[in-house]
């Protein structure tokens, strides 16, 4: 049987994989893989400690934590080769747009791989980094991505995505066991860690006004960090692609193309009304699903094809 590793964010979905692997209602994990971008926010590095305290280690689950580098710091190095943030763009002509992200593949990805041949042992090349794995040799790597989200999972053709490496073969526990997002936050609570935090870099571009507005009112520091760095961005520090090609127009961290500072982050969304609405019933559910989990079956009752979808503003 092929090691089974798991891509570890630290948020709601990978920490759910962690937890029902260590409780025995999904194969014991070989190993799970942070990768550190050196700009997450400090409730995920407090998260990813306890959870390695409680959860990994009593399971006997390595938990692995690699880097390429730090995103902000590199961002703003002039000499760095840096990957881009997808930063949004108002150009000199008036026209707005957006630059690649290619953060994940470089920051996220890149090293995860690297770890993945490094425990299917790879002889290192010169540099250190770990060369070809044997012909034959490959993982099962396990991915959070949960019902109300299948199409991340996805590709062009509707079909499952299987890796683009040969060594590493993607997997999908929450799609298999029909769990979605809101059922991990339940078994979560239900276990002590009802507290984990979203996933993400302190200043991502992908933020919502809701992480925005929870960032400025509840993390004071890191807030302020993100708008030091968002006016950085526009004093000419940020570089738009791997080459280090300057931009041709004003990068900003909000939508809106304003100053983080001076932002319409106090703006409700449709999404965020109706979920605070869906938080009356939460109560209820948890009750429900907690008496659920005395049953295994009940953990995969629900097809992926019929999922229960959501989205967050």
């Amino acid at each position: 049987m092929s090691p089974q590793i798991l891509s570890l964010g630290a948020g709601v979905q990978s920490t759910a994989l962690l937890l029902l692997s260590a409780m025995g209602r999904l194969p014991k994990l070989d190993g799970a893989i942070f990768s550190d971008t050196g700009w997450e926010p400090a409730s995920v590095y407090a998260h990813l400690n306890r959870i390695e305290e409680e959860i990994a280690r009593p399971a006997g689950i390595p938990i692995y934590r690699v880097s390429s580098g730090n995103i902000r710091n590199d961002a703003l190095d002039p000499a760095h080769r840096f990957a881009s943030m997808p930063l949004y763009i108002k150009n000199r002509d008036g026209g707005d747009g957006m630059t690649r992200r290619q953060c994940t593949s470089e920051y996220k990805l890149k090293p995860i791989k690297e770890q993945v041949r490094r425990i299917l042992g790879a002889e290192p090349r010169e540099d250190g980094k770990p060369g070809r794995v044997s012909r034959g040799r490959s993982v099962d790597q396990w991915i959070g991505i949960s019902t109300d989200e299948r199409d991340r999972a996805l590709d062009q053709d509707g079909n499952l995505k299987t890796g683009d490496v040969s060594y590493s073969r993607n997997r999908y526990p929450l799609l298999e066991l029909g769990m979605s997002r809101e059922q991990c936050i339940i078994l979560l609570t239900s276990q002590g860690f009802g507290s984990t935090p979203k996933s993400a870099c302190i200043g991502c571009p992908f933020h919502t006004n809701r992480q925005w507005r929870d960032l400025r009112d509840n993390n004071p520091v890191e807030w302020q960090d993100a708008v030091d760095f968002d006016a950085s961005i526009r004093a000419g520090s940020a570089k738009a692609n791997a080459q280090g090609q300057p931009l041709l127009g004003q990068a900003f961290l909000h939508r809106s193309r304003m100053a983080l500072s001076d932002a319409p982050i106090d703006r409700v969304s449709y999404h965020e009304w109706a979920s605070r609405q869906g938080n009356l019933l939460h109560a209820i559910a948890a009750a429900e699903f907690e008496e659920s989990l005395e049953d295994d079956s009940s953990l995969a009752g629900c097809s992926p094809f019929s999922c229960r979808s959501g989205a967050d503003d």
